[in-house]
C-alpha cells in the first residue's frame, strides 16, 4: 500500500456515508485518533431492528439517498447486498449519479462466504466494479484477479487490525503438547467441516508418527446452519483420542480471543472465500495460520500462513512442521507476549497509512465523479 503522508487536511471534512458502518472492518479504519479530514456516519437503523444490527442495510435505497443527500458527500460500499437484486443495485447507482455522489467500492469477497451460488454475487460485482468512481481491494493478489476479470486496476489496502489496539491482549496459556485449533462456528457455506475436520485428525495421527506431541480443538457453535455436518464431526471427534470438542453458544469476542490464543497453530476449514478476518485475528493475537489455497488468504500475512492441499493430511501435517520451524510462538510464552506488543505497535502504524489511503481515495472520488 503507498502511504500517503504528504496529504494536507482538505478544507471541510469529507462525509463518508459507509455501507455499512457498524462492521468491524469499518470502524477499524480509521486510527485512533481519528482523522479530522474524515466523518464516517453511523448507520441508520431500521425500525424494528437488534442493537448493533445493520443488515440490511437501510441507507442502500434510492429514496434513502435523496432524502439525505445533504449529509454525506460519497458512498464507501463494502458489504450486505445479498438480498438486493441488480436492479435495485442499477437504481441506486442511477441515484448517486443524479445527486452528483461518487461511489467508493471496496471488494471483500470475490467468493461470497455466506453463499454457495456465486452467480449473483459475481453479478453484483461485475456492475460495481464498472460503476464506481475508485476500487480497492485488500491484496494484490485479489487486485490481479480483479483486473485480470474486468480490466480494472484496485488500489491496494491492507485490512487493518481486528483485535483492538487498546486493553489487554491475550497470550494464551502454556501448555506441553503442540495445540491445534479449529473453529467451525455455525458451519455457514464456505466452512468445509466434515472434510476439514477428517483432514485435522488425520493430520495429528501423522504428527504424532513424527514424534510431535500434538492435540486438537474443535471449535463449534450450539445452533448452526448444517446439522448434518455438525453430526458428523460429533462423531469424528468423538472417536480420537487426541480431540476435543468443544460445542456450546457462539464465542462473545472476548471467548473468541482467548480461544485463539491458546493454540499454537489456528487451522481453516474454508472451502470458498476470498479474504478472512480470521486471520488478520490471528495476526493481532501472534498465532500462525493453516490454511487451504483459498482466494488470496496467505497474501494477507505470508510470513505466518502456510498453505495446505484440501482433503491432504501430510500436506497438513507438514505445514504445521514448517510453523513450528519457522517462529511460530508458543500459547503463553515470553516470545508470544512480545510477538503480540510489537504487532500491536505495527498495527497502530499501520492504521495511520491505511487512514491516509482511504482518505486519498476519496479525494480521488471526489475529483473524478
Amino acid at each position: 500500500m503507498k502511504t500517503a503522508t504528504a496529504l494536507a487536511a482538505p478544507p471541510e471534512r469529507i462525509r463518508v456515508l459507509s455501507v455499512p458502518a457498524g462492521h468491524p472492518y469499518v470502524r477499524h479504519l480509521s486510527a485512533e485518533q481519528g482523522d479530522d479530514a474524515v466523518a464516517r456516519l453511523v448507520d441508520p437503523v431500521r425500525e424494528g431492528a437488534a442493537p448493533g444490527q445493520w443488515w440490511p442495510p437501510v441507507a442502500f435505497d434510492p429514496s434513502w439517498l435523496r432524502a439525505h443527500a445533504d449529509e454525506y458527500d460519497l458512498l464507501h460500499l463494502h458489504f450486505g447486498l445479498e438480498s438486493f437484486s441488480l436492479a435495485e443495485l442499477d437504481d441506486v447507482v442511477a441515484a448517486l449519479r443524479d445527486l452528483g455522489k461518487p461511489l467508493v467500492y471496496t471488494v471483500h469477497d470475490l467468493e461470497n462466504p455466506q453463499l454457495v451460488d456465486q452467480s449473483h454475487h459475481l453479478a453484483q460485482i461485475e456492475r460495481l466494479v464498472t460503476a464506481a468512481d475508485v476500487l480497492v481491494t485488500l491484496t494484490p493478489g485479489a487486485a490481479d484477479e480483479i483486473e485480470s476479470r474486468w480490466g480494472r486496476r484496485p488500489l491496494t489496502v491492507p485490512h487493518p487490525n481486528v483485535f483492538p489496539l487498546d486493553g489487554e491482549i491475550p497470550v494464551g496459556a502454556p501448555s506441553v503438547p503442540v495445540v491445534l485449533g479449529m473453529h467451525l462456528r455455525d458451519i455457514r457455506p464456505n466452512i468445509d467441516a466434515v472434510v476439514a475436520v477428517e483432514t485435522l485428525l488425520a493430520a495429528l495421527v501423522r504428527l504424532r508418527v513424527r514424534g510431535i506431541d500434538a492435540v486438537a480443538r474443535v471449535f463449534v457453535n450450539d445452533r448452526v446452519r448444517d446439522s448434518r455436518s455438525r453430526d458428523r464431526v460429533v462423531a469424528l471427534v468423538a472417536g480420537h483420542p487426541g480431540a476435543t470438542l468443544l460445542e456450546g453458544p457462539r464465542l462473545s469476542d472476548d471467548e473468541l480471543a482467548d480461544s485463539l490464543a491458546d493454540l499454537d497453530v489456528a487451522v481453516l476449514p474454508y472451502g470458498h472465500g476470498t479474504h478472512s478476518g480470521w486471520v488478520e485475528l490471528c495476526f493481532d493475537l501472534g498465532v500462525s495460520v493453516a490454511g487451504p489455497p483459498v482466494g488470496h488468504l496467505r497474501d494477507q500475512h505470508p510470513e505466518s500462513f502456510a498453505e495446505f492441499a484440501r482433503d491432504d493430511a501430510a500436506a497438513l501435517a507438514d505445514a504445521v512442521e514448517r510453523l513450528l520451524a519457522d517462529g511460530a510462538t508458543r500459547p503463553g510464552s515470553a516470545s508470544r507476549r512480545a510477538l503480540v506488543a510489537r504487532r500491536r505497535e505495527d498495527r497502530g502504524r499501520q492504521r495511520i497509512d491505511i487512514q491516509l489511503a482511504h482518505r486519498a481515495a476519496y479525494e480521488s472520488a471526489g475529483a473524478s465523479a
